[in-house]
């Protein structure tokens, strides 16, 4: 029996085949949804929904894209694939399945490219910080993702406090009338077990003291050498997690 129109016949898209996709699918739909409603949401709260121009007021990186085109591609892509196996649809899972082929590839070419121009990748990540290092105070999402970022990697600046100066609030010129004049954000400071409550003042003034004095207080590394130590502790996980979605991509694309 050969069903009519854009449909594959009952022998080619056997039951289990075509519900675990649509299961898998329904998952990474509502995934994305998760990620649209969360960024949208974000949007929201900061006003800018109700003034698309503001966009274009954050000097750096806003984490609320991030969001948005990771809740974009899982939410197309989801779509894709739950009516593509219900429906036995044959344009929506080729889609599904170039989908996936695209996104397989960039993979590949980003992990050649990150090897092959690591120096030129290692200064774009030091523009990209220093960058949003200036912007630090116009985003309180930014913000946040800075002070993780530093608490987490135990680091501070792209390759180390000094970055701080070039921001308009921490830097230590003699125009510069805020409080936290030569100092540093609290992510930069070390962690005292004894203290329940977070000291977000602990880095006002810092850099004003002797490198030494400072090791007491703050993290002195920059954040991208502790991200190259880090990539470096945790190659094999990191390599294992690309090869397994690449396995797993490459398995859904002979499935469909």
């Amino acid at each position: 029996m050969v069903m009519s129109g854009k449909h594959f016949s009952v022998h080619e898209v056997g039951c289990c085949i075509k519900y675990f996709i649509f299961g898998f699918n329904i998952i990474f739909w509502l995934l994305g949804v998760a990620f649209l409603s969360v960024a949208l949401w974000a949007w929201s709260e900061k006003g800018v929904l109700s003034n698309i121009s503001s966009i274009t007021d954050l000097g750096g990186f806003d984490p609320v894209w991030l969001f948005l085109v990771v809740g974009g591609v899982m939410f197309v892509l989801g779509f894709a694939g739950c009516i593509g196996a219900l429906r036995e649809n044959s344009f929506l899972l080729k889609f599904f399945s170039v989908f996936l082929g695209i996104i397989f590839f960039l993979e590949l070419t980003a992990g050649v490219l990150a090897f092959v121009f690591k120096d030129w990748i290692k200064d774009q990540l030091k523009f990209f910080i220093n960058n949003n290092i200036r912007a630090y105070r116009d985003d309180i999402d930014l913000q946040n993702l800075i002070d993780f970022t530093q608490d987490y990697w135990e680091c501070c600046g792209a390759f180390g406090p000094e970055d701080w100066n070039l921001n308009i609030y921490f830097n230590c010129t003699d125009t510069n009338l805020s409080r936290e004049k030569c100092g540093v954000p609290f992510s930069c400071c070390t962690k005292d077990p004894a203290e329940d409550v977070i000291n977000t003042q602990c880095g006002y003034d810092i850099r004003a003291k002797g490198d030494n004095e400072q090791k007491m207080f703050i993290h002195t590394k920059g954040c991208v050498p502790q991200f190259e130590k880090w990539l470096q502790e945790n190659l094999t996980v990191v390599a294992g997690i690309f090869i397994g979605i690449a396995l797993l991509q490459v398995n859904k694309q002979q499935q469909v």
